[in-house]
């Protein structure tokens, strides 16, 4: 377990965050995930980091958006099939309170003035990754801090 989360804290340190704003002190998660899967979920989006965007993607080689993204990583990386918009990966899963996040979760954002019209995946230290529109690649960001912050809408997990 302290490998994980070593391995974790030294794959963070080297991703950005956005509007380059020096990101707050966040407590480390108190949560551990109770399915072993949810570990293999992070690792795996954190290996998407840098793949380009493409609206309706579904698979790295051609791009990915929010949900497609997601999709992707919980079949490949838990052999949990998930299928369908943010909005309808949102009807799924049991919902979280944000103070009980756990690595693996999904985060939901209303980006659109459209209710959970945006999709991220939960890794622990107060970040998430995600596949936005805007420059064009999946990376991570800080719920607590930037334009998400303020649109963040609920989190879901799968794995309980």
């Amino acid at each position: 377990m302290r490998l994980v989360t070593l391995f974790l804290a030294i794959a963070l340190t080297g991703c950005g965050h956005f509007g380059g704003m020096s990101p707050a002190p966040i407590p480390a998660d108190t949560r551990v995930p109770a399915d072993p899967r949810a570990h293999e979920v992070v690792m795996f989006a954190l290996g998407l980091i840098d793949t380009g965007y493409r609206f309706g993607g579904k698979n790295p080689e051609a791009g990915l958006d929010c949900s497609g993204m997601v999709s992707h990583v919980y079949d490949k990386a838990a052999g949990v099939r998930l299928s369908g918009s943010a909005v309808d990966l949102a009807r799924l899963g049991q919902r979280v309170d944000a103070g009980n996040l756990r690595p693996g979760d999904l985060v939901f954002f209303n980006t659109r003035n459209r209710p959970y019209s945006h999709v991220g995946i939960y890794i622990g230290e107060g970040r998430f990754v995600h596949a936005p529109n805007s420059n064009g690649k999946v990376r991570t960001e800080y719920l607590t801090q930037g334009w998400f912050a303020k649109r963040f809408e609920e989190a879901r997990t799968y794995f309980d």
